[in-house]
């Protein structure tokens, strides 16, 4: 799967983090006039990724894509003011082999919320917080609630969109008091069950609607979601402790089942991006089975609020790890189906390839990337080499 400045995010248009409220800005980056009929944040990404020959496969479109303040995600219509010609823009993009993907959640808002909670559609005990996100959520146990809020998703696959950013699904889900859920359940006996069923509702009408040509990929997970195996993680800024951790996760998502996995490489939420970090993510990032850049408040590596704005390191440091990413599309899908065959997963922990062998139970930083490749992130700051270790059992071509 290629993303980059959105395949996963790009053209995130986040409230809160700089989100645009008008139909486009007059002018690009460099002060060219905006002529293009669609939102101009985006024709400026993939006009820019064009011109410098970045590849990317997946447009993600964080919220606020819809009406309603302060989210933007009323009723699962498309807000004409930011995204302006909404059908026509996806078709453009399809015409350029991207596919447009939007940021869903498991909640109502708009018309959609008070409908739902008249008729008992949201989940039992769950109490509204304090910022009023996240709520109501549909209650998946419920057939005639799931299907009321599997309608408005039907709607946005009607206008082309491809596939869905499955966020939340984990949070604000009440699991004490002596609630039930629709179906009888308890809402403990709910709690955990309730990403499954999240992501399955959206599977069977995006299926529907595409056959096999669609895209999820949720945050939250529990065991019996072994329908998608691909999963994203949200990392909050482009910190080296942050791209730590990912290094750490990817590996642990690997054995724990979900062999598909991608970070926010260079942080979500701070612009303030450290560029070191943020070139050795990109590099961490194309050696993963998912590759998703881009930052928020609609900015690109040409557009950034610090200098330089226009990053010409960063820039070419993507070009070159998006293309690598790129060539390595064949070899990930082939040990894609091998994980979905036999379980052993693309990204493979040392103590999984070599574990009679203690460095391989030490050395975190090291994994093996399908059955030829081994990998071994730098994520300190100012650090120019690192210990290595080549596990005894690396199976060579």
């Amino acid at each position: 799967m290629l993303a980059h400045r959105l395949c996963l995010r790009s053209g995130c248009l986040r409230p809160g983090a700089g989100a645009t409220n008008t139909p486009s800005a007059p002018t690009y980056y460099d002060g060219t006039p905006v002529t293009g009929p669609f939102n101009s944040e985006i024709m400026e990404d993939v006009l820019m990724m064009k011109a410098f020959g970045i590849p990317n496969g997946i447009y993600w479109i964080d919220r606020p894509w819809g009406p309603g303040k302060p989210w933007g995600y009323d009723d699962f219509d498309i807000d004409e003011q930011r995204l302006p010609n909404f059908a026509e823009m996806v078709k453009w993009l399809d015409a350029k082999q991207t596919k447009t993907v939007l940021w869903i959640a498991p909640f109502f808002q708009g018309k959609m919320m008070k409908e739902a909670l008249d008729k008992g559609y949201t989940l039992a005990g769950q109490v509204r917080p304090v910022s009023g996100n996240n709520y109501p959520m549909v209650d998946l146990t419920n057939p005639a609630a799931k299907a009321y809020w599997q309608d408005g998703i039907a709607k946005l696959l009607k206008l082309g969109v491809a596939g869905f950013k499955l966020d939340r699904g984990e949070e604000d889900i009440p699991e004490s008091g002596p609630y039930k859920a629709s179906d009888g359940r308890t809402i403990r006996e709910n709690r955990n069950a309730y990403p499954p069923m999240y992501v399955k509702a959206v599977y069977d009408v995006a299926k529907k609607f595409r056959g096999n040509d669609f895209f999820l990929m949720p945050r939250a997970a529990y065991t019996e979601v072994r329908l998608i195996r691909c999963f994203g993680e949200a990392i909050s800024a482009a910190h080296r402790k942050r791209l730590r951790a990912s290094i750490i996760a990817i590996q642990r998502s690997a054995v724990m089942g979900y062999p598909n996995w991608g970070s926010d490489i260079c942080g979500y939420n701070q612009q303030l991006l450290e560029q070191e970090v943020c070139g050795r993510w990109l590099a961490f990032g194309a050696l993963n089975p998912i590759m998703e850049v881009g930052p928020t408040r609609n900015v690109a590596f040409w557009n950034l609020p610090r200098e330089p704005n226009y990053d010409s390191q960063l820039i070419a440091i993507w070009r070159l790890y998006a293309r690598l990413h790129e060539r390595l599309i064949d070899y990930n899908y082939q040990y894609a189906q091998e994980a979905t065959k036999t379980g052993m997963p693309i990204v493979r922990p040392l103590f999984l390839v070599d574990p009679a062998a203690p460095a391989a139970w030490s050395n975190w930083w090291t994994y093996q990337y399908g059955r030829d490749l081994l990998v071994s992130p730098i994520w300190e700051k100012g650090k120019r080499t690192l210990e290595g270790l080549f596990p005894g059992r690396l199976e060579l071509a």
